[in-house]
């Protein structure tokens, strides 16, 4: 029997419950935990939390327009063991691109290869032509000025990189996936979309906003 709810379409447990689970989410407390908390089934949470991190992917698809000055990198991540080493072309590992705006927002996309064409093409989605792309040297974002980034700079290994801010996320989003022994390659996109969402909103009270998120849209249950 459906639950009267204003954060969930279908909902089969009330706002009070929903709530709880929203403020151990938060906290970044994984499922096991939640269920425990909450008395909730580990099924019943894992089918919210989905739902959840999906209006989460939604949400910051929408919320990532980035301007002006610019970071750009990508990095490696195991599916399964999501402890990363940088480099290319090391099997087993899902390519990660990230774009981020100087003390802005991380973007983050999943990239089926870190191919020049492909890069660039990001790039050109996300960032204004006008914008200062910096980059660690890789012949992969070579030619940017040719799709009008005429103020890239290229930055080489052994520099003081001018990446920190965006290599500052990778070692985030590293260190808080691990946590989780092992993501299913289907749901590695959700957690790393969770990750870039919990990385943009850092120091604020993400109980509140998820609220007011889920409020405005509520999710839906597949």
């Amino acid at each position: 029997m459906d639950v009267k709810n204003k954060y969930v379409t279908s909902s089969h447990i009330s706002e009070a419950k929903f709530r709880e689970i929203i403020k151990y989410f938060s906290e970044d407390l994984n499922a096991t935990q939640i269920s425990n908390s909450t008395n909730i089934s580990r099924p019943t949470i894992n089918k919210y939390l989905k739902a959840i991190r999906t209006r989460i992917v939604e949400y910051c698809n929408i919320d990532s327009p980035l301007s002006k000055e610019a970071e750009v990198d990508e990095s490696y991540l195991k599916d399964r063991s999501i402890k990363s080493q940088i480099g290319r072309g090391r099997s087993g590992k899902t390519i990660v691109f990230g774009l981020l705006k100087r003390e802005g927002k991380i973007y983050t996309e999943i990239v089926p290869d870190a191919k020049k064409a492909l890069m660039q093409a990001i790039i050109r989605g996300k960032v204004g032509i006008d914008s200062v792309t910096h980059s660690e040297g890789w012949r992969g974002y070579h030619g940017l000025v040719d799709i009008r980034h005429n103020k890239y700079f290229r930055i080489h290994q052994g520099e003081h990189s001018q990446i920190n801010e965006i290599e500052s996320f990778w070692s985030y989003a590293k260190i808080r996936l691990a946590k989780f022994r092992g993501i299913n390659k289907e749901n590695f996109n959700l957690h790393l979309k969770e990750s870039e969402y919990r990385f943009n909103h850092r120091g604020e009270d993400l109980y509140k906003q998820l609220l007011k998120i889920f409020r405005k849209n509520p999710i839906k249950l597949s």
